[in-house]
C-alpha cells in the first residue's frame, strides 16, 4: 500500500532535505541537479539514482559536460513507507545517499555509515 502524497507536497520534501544538507557541502556541489520522477523504468524499486561523474574522478579536463543526475524516485518512496513521517525520513536519507554518490562515496561506505 502507498502513501497517498501529491507530487506537490513530495517535491516539497525533497527541497527540505536538500535544505538540510551542510551549506559547506552544497557549496561545493557542483554541475549538478535534483529531479523528482515517478519510478525507474527498469528497476521500479530503486528509491534514488545518481547519475554523472563524481567530484573524486573529475579532472582538470572536465567541463562542457551536461549536468549530472540525481533522480528521486517518488512513487518507489511512497510505496515502500507506512506512512508521512516515514516518508519525510525515507526522502532525507535518499537525498543524502545520491549527494554522497556525487562526492564520490561509494556504495559499501554508505551501508557501513548507515546510510544504505
Amino acid at each position: 500500500m502507498s502513501v497517498p502524497m501529491t507530487p506537490a507536497r513530495f517535491e516539497e520534501l525533497v527541497s527540505d532535505a536538500l535544505d538540510q544538507v551542510p551549506e559547506g557541502l552544497t557549496a561545493r556541489m557542483d554541475n549538478v541537479v535534483v529531479l523528482i520522477e515517478p519510478r525507474h523504468p527498469e528497476d521500479p524499486e530503486l528509491l534514488g539514482l545518481y547519475e554523472g561523474v563524481a567530484l573524486t574522478e573529475r579532472s582538470s579536463d572536465y567541463g562542457g559536460e551536461l549536468p549530472d543526475r540525481i533522480t528521486i524516485y517518488r512513487d518507489a518512496v511512497l510505496e515502500m513507507c507506512e506512512d508521512e513521517e516515514h516518508v519525510v525520513d525515507e526522502v532525507a536519507i535518499t537525498v543524502v545517499h545520491e549527494i554522497a554518490h556525487h562526492f564520490g562515496i561509494a556504495e559499501e561506505r554508505l551501508h557501513e555509515l548507515g546510510w544504505g
